[in-house]
């Protein structure tokens, strides 16, 4: 089956419960559950990441980030992450996104990969720090390699995924075989089918993947 004729998986970025339950009604097809998008997004509180995966149907992936900024952790965030993973594994999330880079803007493979494996059997997918590497095609090689590393998000190095569409479509092609490509970065249900027209990849990524996920209008329709 090509790109082109398999069912596209729209992935909604939510920082509450209510945009998650909002979003699963309009029917995104995953949420990624983080807070405090302001900074990129954080991992959320324990006891409002066991409410999301009670209340929503749909996969959840759980942010793992210790704090917004860079993505050199020290031991003591490196721990934190730890925590959460298990954390997120004992309650059965299914997959959590995550990933570190070194002082020489590469991947940190030994913490990435420690991570990584700690996670199992969740999913992993390394997140949008793969567009703050200082070379992304040996960036994706390097994770290719990983095991427990199932997919990256990415706007292929750019502020968007239309402004990076060549970097996306090029790892997309290439890493077919080892890496999920989701392309992120200011995807909206109102310019999807044109990035998609570019792309033509399977996954999307976005705060507005499936409209607006504004309270007021959650609580109208309940």
């Amino acid at each position: 089956m090509t790109a082109s004729s398999r069912p596209l998986i729209l992935e909604a970025c939510v920082e509450t419960i209510q945009q998650g339950l909002l979003a699963e009604k309009k029917h995104a097809d995953r949420i990624e559950f983080c807070q405090r998008l302001d900074l990129g997004g954080v991992t959320p509180d324990h006891d409002l990441i066991r409410t999301m995966i009670n209340k929503i149907t749909i996969p959840v992936k759980i942010m793992i980030r210790p704090r917004g900024g860079d993505f050199i952790y020290s031991d003591s965030e490196i721990d934190r992450m730890k925590s959460d993973i298990k954390y997120c594994k004992s309650i059965g999330v299914e997959e959590v996104v995550l990933g570190a880079l070194n002082n020489d803007g590469e991947v940190n493979y030994s913490i990435t990969q420690h991570l990584a494996k700690l996670a199992m059997p969740m999913k992993v997918t390394f997140h949008k720090a793969i567009d703050e590497v200082s070379n992304y095609m040996n960036a994706l090689k390097t994770l290719s390699t990983m095991q427990n590393i199932d997919s990256v998000l990415s706007s292929g190095t750019k502020e968007n995924a239309l402004a990076g569409k060549e970097y996306i479509k090029i790892a997309s092609e290439e890493f077919s075989e080892t890496l999920n490509i989701i392309a992120a970065g200011s995807i909206t249900n109102t310019n999807l089918k044109e990035i998609h027209s570019e792309l033509n990849i399977k996954e999307y990524h976005g705060k507005k993947i499936v409209g607006d996920l504004i309270l007021k209008e959650y609580n109208k329709r309940r």
